[in-house]
This record gives C-alpha cells, sequence and structure tokens, in this order.
C-alpha cells in the first residue's frame, strides 16, 4: 500500500493521460465488438463534441490542478479533515476511507445538486443530452460543469483532509469507472447486478441516463453504489427499456451539435414530465 501512495503522490501527467487516451481506446474497440446496442450513427461524428468537451475538462483540471495541490498540502500540513481527526488506522483503511468520502461529496453529492439546482441542472444538462451514450460520453461536461465539479472535488480534499497522492489515486479510479460506465459494451447480466450491490455498474447508470424521470434523477454514484442504496436514489430498469436523452430538449441533432451544446445551459428551464 505504501508503494502505491508513494506513486500517485508523484503520478507523472503521462500516465494520467494515458489513462484517458487508453481508456476511451479500449473501450471504443470493446464497443465494436461487445455492443449493447446498436446505433446507427457514425461513430466519429458523434464523438467530436464529446472529445471537445473531453479536452475542454483536461485544460480546466490542469489549469486548476494548483489550488488542489495547496489544499492537499495544507490539510496535510495542519492535520485538517475528518480522516485526520479519527483515531489512528491501518493505512489501507485510511486510503479507502479517503476515496470513499471523496467519492461522496466531489461525485455523488455535487451530481445530486446539479440535479436539484434549476441553473446547475441546465449546465448538467449537456451531459444528458447524448442520444448515444458511448465511452466518450463519459466526459462530455460543458466547461462551466468542469469547474462546479472542480470546485466540489476541492471542497471535498478540504473537508476530509485527504492528501494529494489519494486525491490523484481516487481521480484515476474516477476516470476508470465512468469509461465503464458509459461505454456501449454488454455486460452478463448476472455479473453486472452482483457489481452493482458495491460499485456503480453498468447498467446502474445506464438507467441514470434515461430520457425520463424519475429515472434520470437517481443512480448518482460515480464509483461506489452504496451511496444511491443509502440514500434512497438507487433505481433499476430493464436495459431493453433504456432510451438515451432528455425528455425536455428532444432534438437529436441540435443535441449532436456543439454550437448548439455550449449554448444549453442558457436555454429557458423547461419543466419535465415525471409521469411514469
Amino acid at each position: 500500500m505504501e508503494s502505491l501512495i508513494n506513486y500517485f503522490e508523484t503520478i507523472p501527467t503521462a500516465h494520467r493521460s494515458l489513462l484517458l487516451v487508453g481508456g476511451i481506446t479500449l473501450f471504443w474497440l470493446l464497443e465494436g465488438a461487445f455492443p449493447l446496442f446498436r446505433f446507427n450513427y457514425k461513430k466519429w461524428k458523434h464523438a467530436w463534441p464529446n472529445l471537445f468537451f473531453t479536452l475542454t475538462t483536461v485544460i480546466i483540471n490542469f489549469a486548476l490542478a494548483f489550488l488542489l495541490l495547496k489544499t492537499a498540502d495544507w490539510v496535510t500540513l495542519n492535520n485538517f479533515g475528518l480522516i485526520n481527526w479519527f483515531p489512528e488506522m491501518p493505512l489501507g483503511l485510511y486510503v479507502l476511507l479517503g476515496v470513499l468520502l471523496l467519492d461522496f461529496i466531489g461525485a455523488y453529492l455535487a451530481h445530486y445538486i446539479e440535479h436539484k439546482v434549476k441553473p446547475l441542472w441546465m449546465i448538467h444538462l449537456v451531459h444528458h443530452s447524448d442520444h448515444n451514450v458511448d465511452t466518450t460520453t463519459a466526459n462530455r461536461h460543458h466547461p462551466l460543469e468542469s469547474v462546479i465539479r472542480f470546485g466540489f472535488t476541492l471542497l471535498g480534499v478540504f473537508i476530509i483532509g485527504t492528501p494529494i497522492a489519494i486525491v490523484f489515486l481516487y481521480q484515476s479510479l474516477s476516470l476508470i469507472a465512468t469509461q465503464v460506465t458509459h461505454a456501449n459494451i454488454k455486460m452478463p447480466r448476472t455479473l453486472d447486478r452482483v457489481l452493482s450491490y458495491i460499485f456503480v455498474s453498468p447498467d446502474m447508470h445506464k438507467v441514470h441516463h434515461h430520457y425520463k424521470l424519475p429515472y434520470t434523477d437517481s443512480n448518482y454514484g460515480n464509483i461506489f453504489s452504496i451511496w444511491d442504496r443509502l440514500f434512497g436514489t438507487y433505481r433499476s430498469l430493464d436495459r431493453e427499456s433504456i432510451v438515451y436523452g432528455v425528455d425536455t430538449f428532444p432534438n437529436a441533432e441540435e443535441n449532436a451539435s456543439l454550437k448548439h451544446l455550449l449554448k444549453q445551459p442558457f436555454h429557458k428551464y423547461r419543466h419535465p414530465d415525471s409521469s411514469l
């Protein structure tokens, strides 16, 4: 465990980039071999706006990384934060708690609030308006959302007291998890169901991308499914019944246009139909 922490404390940027590019490439290929849905689309044309938003997310996170480093250094130096106030514990448990709590504040809580606060939902809508969810959808976030998500991560580091090694470990696991759960890959139903008791499985997350409430407002988790099960936001839906997109913004052509997506957060809020 110490060697793992030492590695992530100084993980090279090239290694983090390899996780992103390598993950997209791997799942892109697997989607062709084991597709969950056979989309009638031009894969590269669909990927273009999603890859653009992936790039903007990387740029924003890189530009603001010094804040993350400073905060993590400060909480470590001052022994500040929840996991530093607990009684002394084995390193493995310390790391697990750090990752779990970062997943709660930086992902689950952030995601939940984005769905409940109307201006934030209009920003997050860009992620949901993809009619063909695949591995490139994982980082389809409007630049404004990238800033918001970074803010929640920063808040999580401050409250939890996670050193930078755990932050980088969490971000690496989060990157892999989002690529897996968005990838258009058919996983055996039994395996998917078993995984979903602890982790966010592909089928579980794809329910969240169903076009209509109440399914859109469920399954907010990123790595761990325990938060949805604990707070009553877990829902299941047969994979064959899932329809991607958002009922309030149904125009597939507009939702595939980068120009439209950049302006989407500034549209007037549209009330969804909450009936099943």
